[in-house]
């Protein structure tokens, strides 16, 4: 991806049950200093997604990489951005705690 760029990609999730799941997903951005540039214009991840049982699907995700990444010193040396996703399954009522607080 050339940073200033629009791109997409998909990312593939399977309900490998016999139940209908309602997920969410997170994201991580690696290396973390390379995260400020990563900007999502649509993602699947803005949103709960609901597979059937042993549904498979792609989930899109469109996306940029700030031109100003390219300008970074910090950055010099950074040829690759790595972005993962982390798919689990929505409790009714569960808040995930903040990270770092108790």
């Amino acid at each position: 991806v050339v940073p200033g760029e629009t791109a997409l990609a998909f990312y593939k999730a399977k309900n490998p049950t016999d139940k209908p799941i309602i997920g969410i997903s997170t994201y991580n951005v690696v290396p973390f200093e390379a995260g400020q540039y990563f900007n999502k214009i649509q993602c699947f991840c803005f949103e709960e997604q609901r597979l059937n049982p042993q549904e498979e699907v792609d989930m899109p995700v469109f996306f940029y990489i700030d031109p100003e990444f390219a300008e970074d010193p910090k950055m010099a040396k950074v040829d690759l951005i790595t972005l993962s996703y982390t798919f689990f399954e929505a409790k009714e009522g569960l808040k995930l705690p903040l990270p770092g607080y108790q």
